[in-house]
């Protein structure tokens, strides 16, 4: 007897399928469009049926910061800890370009996802066995804070006047009076699609702190600091 193949069969419902189709629909509209009315349509179900893989919209948000956090590619063994840190931070970073709204998740998070602990307690493992030690571990961690996950808080947005055209666009009694400012905005190199902001070449800009920060720590372990020293 031949099985029929005329009617397709839908595919169960998950709580992989549920997340992976939440962090779709995020990333094509924004997490604060999501709703579980929304993700329902998509998948085909009714809203209840969610509810028996997620308990709420709170619950929703901590697994697609695990379903992000995943696509970091895994720790690269046989290098110095160093190029294997930095590469790490640098996935994370196209991963968080491809998800823009899951850092502001992340943020926003109480507690740490279970992705999210694995993912900075094999940080901390690579500085330790990089030689750091848990002193020093622990305060680098602090230093480093968000750019372990590929993104920083900046300290300005885009209002600032950029490029050559810079001073020209700054109000002359404002260039007059923050001549520094208007200095370095006609300095910095142009790239309007940045998002730390106009005249900041992104990536360049995280790549120069993330290399000022591991270079910083790198001499700290060299010396043996300790929080306690002299």
């Amino acid at each position: 007897m031949t099985e029929r193949t005329g009617t397709a069969r839908r595919d169960p419902l998950s709580r992989e399928r549920v997340l992976r189709a939440a962090v779709a629909l995020a990333d094509e509209a924004g997490v604060a469009s999501l709703s579980m009315r929304k993700l329902a349509q998509a998948l085909g179900v009714v809203p209840m049926a969610l509810y028996k893989h997620v308990s709420n919209k709170e619950e929703l948000l901590d697994g697609m910061v695990d379903v992000v956090v995943g696509e970091i590619d895994p720790p690269v063994h046989g290098t110095d800890w160093k190029s294997a840190v930095r590469q790490r931070i640098l996935s994370a970073r196209q991963t968080f370009l491809r998800h823009p709204w899951a850092s502001q998740v992340i943020t926003s998070r109480t507690h740490p996802t279970p992705v999210l602990l694995a993912y900075l307690d094999s940080m901390i493992g690579a500085f330790r066995a990089g030689g750091f030690s848990a002193d020093l571990t622990h305060h680098v961690m602090h230093a480093m804070g968000s750019r372990l996950l590929g993104f920083s808080q900046e300290l300005f947005d885009d209002s600032a006047p950029s490029g050559p055209e810079g001073r020209a666009e700054m109000p002359p009694e404002m260039a007059a009076a923050y001549p520094h400012i208007a200095e370095m905005a006609t300095a910095v190199a142009h790239d309007e699609t940045s998002v730390v902001g106009q005249g900041c070449d992104d990536q360049a800009e995280f790549e120069f702190a993330l290399d000022l920060l591991l270079d910083g720590c790198d001499r700290l372990r060299q010396s043996k600091w300790t929080s306690t020293g002299p």
